[in-house]
């Protein structure tokens, strides 16, 4: 029942999310060329997971899917954007595909891709800014985000994974990479979540756990992807991170632990909201949302 209501939230608020991507970026963007560069990452499709992570975080406890929300769910749609322009370029992966279609620098270069990212970046704060909720909740989205993609986060997991290149890391220094580079933006999802809806200490709290563990799941897939997966289904090329020598799960832990390694994160999620349901909260969209981390029989 819960997958069936998830896909049904996943489409719905895909559409949403996707035209108000469409109808709103092109009127803040001032150079025809820039826009046109911001618009092509943008709109290349992706899965939009973590904007309807958060909405569907909203909706769970009784808030509402409307401008202001969608403002708040896209803005962080447009930094997860640049953040992916700029991974993708010469300086950091070197990557010829996103989303199936060549990458923002193949098409437009170097320099307008790093402006590019630099004003989807800025943006995303303009629009939690101007997305018409109270001070005090616009304050603290913005603090989050901040901090979630900045220099305690999403960059400071970006520099370790840099860094680590051609070195092996400690399991616990590629845990806290995976939290900060790919976990940090996720678990904004809740926090934000919390900044809008103000649920109950207990439950922001655990919130905020099935969130952490999803995003460790969510890298822990994809490090998966990267050696099972395929190129069509992706995407993205496969196999660069063995080629590049960059710390990975199975790299480290070899494929049938990342396995287990997966699970145990998806049962963390799982006991969370577990433990909402005892608070009366029904997660029933949230536990559809863990249907993303199925594995082909081939690789259980």
């Amino acid at each position: 029942m819960s997958d069936t209501i998830t896909k049904t939230f996943i489409q719905e608020n895909t559409v949403l999310l996707n035209d108000y991507l469409k109808r709103h970026l092109p009127e803040d963007i001032a150079n025809e060329q820039l826009s046109s560069a911001m618009q092509y990452s943008v709109l290349a499709g992706g899965k939009r997971l973590r904007p309807l992570l958060l909405l569907a975080m909203v909706k769970t406890f009784g808030g509402s899917i409307n401008e202001s929300t969608l403002k708040v769910a896209a803005s962080l749609e447009l930094l997860h954007t640049y953040s992916l322009i700029h991974d993708d370029l010469p300086a950091m992966d070197d990557d010829d595909l996103r989303r199936g279609i060549p990458t923002n620098h193949k098409k437009y270069g170097e320099a307008v891709a790093i402006l590019a990212g630099d004003g989807l970046l800025t943006l995303s704060f303009e629009w939690l800014a101007t997305a018409g909720l109270n001070t005090n909740t616009t304050v603290k989205l913005t603090r989050d985000l901040a901090q979630a993609a900045g220099a305690a986060g999403m960059v400071a997991g970006q520099v370790s994974d840099i860094l680590g290149e051609n070195k092996q890391l400690t399991f616990k220094q590629l845990k806290q990479l995976h939290r900060q580079k790919t976990g940090a933006l996720i678990k904004y999802t809740a926090l934000a979540t919390n900044d809008i809806v103000n649920p109950e200490v207990d439950n922001q709290k655990l919130l905020i756990q099935f969130a952490e563990s999803f995003g460790l799941a969510f890298q822990i897939y994809d490090d998966l992807e990267d050696v099972v997966g395929t190129q069509q289904a992706l995407g993205k090329a496969v196999r660069k991170d063995a080629n590049e020598h960059k710390n990975t799960y199975p790299g480290l832990r070899g494929v049938p632990q990342t396995i287990l390694d997966l699970k145990k994160c998806v049962q963390y999620c799982h006991q969370a909201l577990s433990k909402l349901e005892k608070n009366h909260v029904s997660t029933e969209l949230l536990q559809g949302f863990l249907n993303y981390f199925q594995l082909d029989e081939e690789e259980k």
